[in-house]
């Protein structure tokens, strides 16, 4: 039973399929696992002890009535903090949430749940998911898996733990500016982020409704995908996926800049790997990028703040400083100027698209740095923001650009490479994806 606590959630969901599995005995294992772990506290914010067990338990009958739902019918699963739960507090991170309850489950969590994912619990994460660090002082900051002094990447930070730490085989986490593939990088995790509306956000407590999206992390991409279509998406037949005539595009423009020695040397090394496994790797500029990181601080604050400020202004010392600040600034960007921006943006989207189309992706490193020693980020304001900033910003590309993105481990310990895909081309990405996780096996 210990090495169902390493296994994929793919051969899990194989195993309860060939009845070598029972579901309910899988189930309890993981929760047997996180209550007698001493880190338990600091990653789940709330085990769902019940809803598990019975969940397992009709999953264990279908299996045995041949009438298994999906390829994950009885794996259990995690479930950040800001995805409505049905009768389980939901407080997204914050005191300004303490107590919310709501009365039925989020969209995702309702189709994941029809197709059997066993829900185990609600993870910590990011003050109202506005930081890619993972560092809460209002509610707990998850650990590292490579680094016990460091931060561990948020804002899906609890999610990634729960995978990394095997207190799930899969987190379900949300990505605005790069939260999922942040912690799935920094705790050698595959981290899906499919483009914007391809995952309904129903019941999903936002942070900014026009980028939040929804996405695994997990193991494998074969999880990934699996997840997906457990979530709502369209899952791609991954047998026989190749690099070969893959057009990769390294994008300098931002993503190659003032990149650490360490995640740097990780991903050339990575670009090696998926060239000599047939892929063809171009290095270029796309110039119009620029522009549209120009529209963040008008973008992302504002819509930000439009939601939570009635939460805010009613007890504003409940938060961390820093989120508060982040957030606080939306309040003075004009209603003329947010218009403004994201036609703007629209525009550099299809500029985008005209510049990056003869490629099948475009790749970066996922995070530019390492994680950061959590002390220094305590003590120091200045670099608390500076990391912040440079955190997100490889993995923003993305969201600014509407695109599917997918975060694979290098081999090289809270070192990711990130590839990137237009809307509507999640199957071809995940393809792609797991024809670079072999070569970088």
């Amino acid at each position: 039973m210990e090495d169902w606590l390493k296994a994929s959630a793919a051969d899990l969901g194989r195993g309860i399929g060939e009845g070598q599995i029972d579901p309910v005995a899988l189930t309890k294992t993981y929760l047997e696992a996180i209550a007698s772990h001493p880190l338990k506290d600091r990653i789940y914010a709330r085990v769902t002890e019940d809803r598990a067990l019975a969940e397992a338990t009709a999953a264990a009958d279908r299996a045995r009535a041949g009438q298994r739902r999906s390829p994950l019918d009885g794996v259990p699963a995690s479930w950040k903090d800001l995805f409505d739960t049905a009768g389980v507090a939901t407080e997204a991170g914050t005191a300004l949430m303490a107590g919310r309850v709501p009365t039925a489950d989020a969209a995702v969590l309702t189709h994941a749940t029809a197709m059997g994912l066993v829900c185990l619990g609600k993870t910590h994460m990011s003050e109202i998911a506005f930081s890619g660090l993972g560092y809460n002082p209002v509610a707990a900051t998850p650990p590292c898996v490579n680094d016990p002094d460091a931060v561990p990447g948020g804002s899906s930070s609890g999610a990634a733990a729960s995978v990394a730490f095997d207190f799930a085989p899969i987190g379900i986490g949300s990505d605005t500016g790069g939260s999922v593939r942040v912690p799935s990088a920094w705790n050698d995790l595959v981290g899906f982020k499919p483009a914007h509306g391809a995952l309904s956000t129903e019941g999903v407590v936002p942070l900014c409704a026009s980028f939040d999206t929804v996405g695994p992390l997990c193991r494998t991409v074969e999880d990934a995908a699996l997840t997906y279509a457990a979530l709502g998406g369209s899952a791609p037949a991954l047998g026989g996926a190749s690099l070969k005539g893959a057009r990769l595009l390294v994008i300098e423009t931002i993503g190659m800049e003032d990149v650490d020695d360490i995640p740097a040397a990780a991903f050339e090394g990575a670009v090696g790997a998926l060239t000599d496994a047939g892929a063809t790797v171009t290095r270029g500029e796309v110039p119009c990028l620029r522009d549209a990181f120009d529209l963040t601080a008008t973008l992302y604050p504002s819509e930000a703040y439009a939601y939570w400020k009635p939460y805010v202004e009613a007890a504003p010392d409940k938060m961390f400083h820093q989120i508060l600040e982040r957030v606080q600034a939306g309040g003075s960007v004009l209603a003329i100027d947010f218009i403004a921006g994201w036609a703007r943006l629209r525009a550099l989207r299809q500029q985008w698209l005209a510049e990056t189309s003869a490629y099948d992706a475009v790749i970066c490193p996922t995070v530019a740095l390492m994680p950061p020693k959590l002390d220094r980020l305590i003590a120091e304001d200045a670099y608390y923001k500076a990391a912040n900033l440079k955190t997100l910003r490889n993995t923003r590309i993305a969201n600014l650009m509407g695109l599917a993105s997918l975060s694979l481990p290098t081999g090289v310990p809270s070192c990711g490479i990130m590839l990137s895909a237009p809307s509507g081309a999640e199957g071809r990405l995940l393809r792609l994806g797991a024809a670079a996780e072999a070569a970088l096996a």
